[in-house]
């Protein structure tokens, strides 16, 4: 294929050489399009050298071949990584002042994306309208992660790893096996109100239910995603014209509101993760010592909201289930009882698929990555992912487009 990579004037503009070395490698002819701000951190001999092709900055180098619309027309596919702040604004405006931006304008290949910028820059409301605009267009992202930045700060801004960005933009390419599914994805941790000041809740940051959510968007499907307490910036990467959001708090209202986006989805996946139980009683006021020490607090259980998905499912849907597992406390988990743990959870609940996760203090929960095995009908394992969330919901997707052919 023949595949343009734009660079912008970030300074992860030097694991993009590493991102160019994974398409050649793979057989791609691969231009690389560098911004004159972006040459100021890998230089253009790097990414000639690299590339196998000359590189230039300029609309009026090879004036004759009108090479500044040639490159675009001829791309199967165009990724721009890093995406600054700068360079999301001037493809939003349709501005086309270097060679990248007029290639831009002059393509109807697929365009990929991978943002990288200051967490401020990312959240700040002009860029997400930015982004919303050229995801209503059809532009794809990749990112950003949330990590360490230049300068020392951290936060989300920072550009995913080559590899992910190479398996995200080839991914563009593949037709949308989920073109007219309607799918409800649950996201977050639910959280039982004590008083009008605590709660029983969970770690959930709900990277992995949004990673669900945007995989299948982007793959064609219409997406409800129920967030229970999910932050705005996990929510972020989700902004995409086919992703509907509403928020929830308890267990309840995300039972109430899964159950009635069931009635109109093909598939519904149970990402959250749900507080097993609740208060019986809630204060209406903060509870104070004054009042007496709290040394017990009365629990009721909570439904098991995805069994009762399972028991009311409609005929032809699938229902997706998770299942963490800790360690045991010497520190591993025997891999047999896991999984027989597992299918016995899988078969009590009644769901079509179970994706199985390790979780402790430091893996699963309000981590960036994660790794999964996933059960089919029956038990049987029909697939695996280990790295970014991103990747792990494009496996599970996978998995639920197996099971409905």
């Amino acid at each position: 294929m023949n595949i343009v990579v734009g660079v912008t004037g970030g300074i992860a503009a030097y694991k993009s050489v590493h991102l160019v070395r994974l398409l050649t490698k793979a057989g791609h002819e691969v231009t690389v399009i560098p911004t004159e701000d972006a040459l100021r951190f890998v230089g253009l001999p790097t990414w000639e050298a690299i590339s196998r092709h000359p590189v230039t900055t300029s609309v009026h180098d090879d004036v004759a071949k009108v090479r500044h619309v040639a490159l675009g027309q001829a791309a199967d596919l165009v990724i721009v990584a890093p995406a600054t702040a700068n360079t999301i604004a001037k493809m939003t405006a349709g501005l086309a002042d270097d060679l990248l931006g007029t290639t831009l304008l002059a393509t109807t290949a697929p365009v990929v994306i991978a943002p990288a910028m200051h967490a401020e820059m990312w959240q700040h409301p002009a860029t997400q309208a930015n982004i919303a605009t050229l995801r209503a267009r059809g532009v794809r992202l990749v990112g950003p992660a949330d990590g360490e930045l230049a300068g020392g700060d951290s936060g989300p801004g920072r550009m995913s790893e080559p590899e992910e960005i190479f398996t995200a933009a080839l991914a563009a390419l593949a037709p949308g096996d989920l073109d007219g599914l309607r799918v409800a994805v649950s996201a977050g941790g639910t959280r039982e109100p004590i008083d009008p000041v605590r709660y029983l809740g969970n770690r959930s940051s709900g990277r992995q239910g949004a990673a669900l959510a945007i995989e299948a968007a982007e793959r064609g499907a219409e997406v409800l995603l129920v967030a229970a307490n999910v932050s705005h910036d996990v929510l972020a990467i989700t902004q995409h014209p086919r992703v509907r959001i509403i928020g929830v708090g308890t267990a309840a209202e995300l039972s109430a509101a899964m159950r009635e986006a069931a009635g109109k989805s093909d598939a519904v996946v149970m990402a959250a993760a749900v507080a097993d139980y609740r208060p019986v009683e809630v204060a209406d006021r903060k509870l104070t010592k004054e009042s007496g020490p709290l040394t017990s607090i009365a629990l009721a259980e909570n439904e098991d909201i995805v069994a009762g998905l399972a028991r009311d499912r409609r005929e032809g849907q699938v229902i997706v289930a998770f299942a963490a597992e800790t360690p045991e406390a010497g520190g591993g988990v025997d891999d047999g009882e896991l999984m027989e743990r597992a299918r016995r959870k899988q078969q009590r609940k009644g769901v079509d698929v179970l994706v199985v996760n390790e979780v402790g203090w430091d893996r699963g929960f309000e981590s960036a990555d994660n790794a999964v095995r996933i059960l089919g009908p029956g038990g049987a394992v029909v697939g695996s992912a280990a790295g970014s969330k991103r990747d792990v919901a494009g496996a599970i997707w996978d998995a639920v487009v197996k099971l409905s052919q």
